[in-house]
């Protein structure tokens, strides 16, 4: 089945992004990785029809949430907290 919305655009420089998930806390966990590069508003949540979660958020595609650091960036130790060189 297929579902067309009719609605206006969003602004320039935005975008409307659904989600659909069997539950909340995949829709969310997507949803937080957006957040993870863009900058976003709120998210709604709904109740699907067949007992699955819908949940709709609008990004910022001009502006980023941020810099994102590789998995790599984010588990060296940061400098000054290491072993020092004269420590044993």
């Amino acid at each position: 089945m297929k579902y067309i919305e009719t609605q206006t655009l969003p602004s320039l420089g935005h975008a409307e992004v659904r989600i659909i998930a069997h539950t909340p806390e995949a829709a969310r966990a997507v949803a937080e990785a957006l957040r993870g590069c863009f900058a976003a508003a709120e998210q709604r949540s709904y109740p699907g029809l067949d007992g699955d979660t819908r949940l709709h958020l609008t990004v910022d595609t001009t502006a980023p949430a941020g810099p994102a650091r590789s998995w790599l960036a984010s588990s060296r130790t940061p400098v000054g907290l290491g072993t020092h060189s004269d420590e044993t």
